[in-house]
């Protein structure tokens, strides 16, 4: 009897594996970041340019809508030294299709900090984006996204003074 019931999960599992519509793509971008302090910094804190790359998985729920799932290395901060981290991102977005070749991506992103200047700044960073995606082909895409940051990341016990990430990404991919 197990083995039949195992077989019966198998088999629906790789039927509904099946008929689920996933694609797999690359994705690289540019950034332009920024934090927010509050109270505001007493120094002058300029952007910082840098770039992004992962992969994707995207995993059709419906006709018009699917759950995106990636895994992001992405440079941010401010331009000083001091200012800079980099990130392994984990973002998860619904994506909206209003045609063929436009889409919403909107989504929460959660991030593990991979390299801070003198390690001042939190491990865990978690976020919001928001984006635009526009598809050239079956195949190549590019989009915009704005990333608004919701956590601190500062790693300041003191509480006088707190930062967010702000970040502004150009990026181009391809599903494959």
């Amino acid at each position: 009897m197990k083995n039949y019931l195992f077989a019966l999960f198998l088999v629906t599992f790789t039927t509904v594996g099946m008929a689920q519509d996933i694609k797999y793509g690359v994705r690289g971008g540019i950034n332009i970041s920024n934090l927010d302090f509050e109270p505001d910094a007493d120094f002058e804190n300029k952007h910082r340019n840098g770039f992004a790359f992962g992969g994707f998985a995207d995993l059709a729920l419906s006709e018009n809508v699917s759950l995106q799932v990636e895994l992001e290395w992405s440079a941010e901060g401010g331009k000083d030294e001091e200012l800079r981290a980099d990130y392994i991102h984990l973002p998860l977005f619904l994506k909206f299709s209003f045609s063929d070749r436009l889409s919403v991506l909107l989504g929460p992103k959660v991030g593990l900090k991979t390299w801070g200047y003198e390690d001042g700044f939190s491990t865990f960073i978690f976020s919001g984006t928001a984006g635009l995606e526009y598809m050239f082909t079956d195949e190549l895409f590019f989009d915009v996204r704005l990333t608004n940051g919701f956590t601190d990341i500062l790693d300041d016990d003191s509480g006088r003074l707190e930062a967010k990430n702000h970040v502004i990404q150009f990026g181009f991919g391809i599903k494959i």
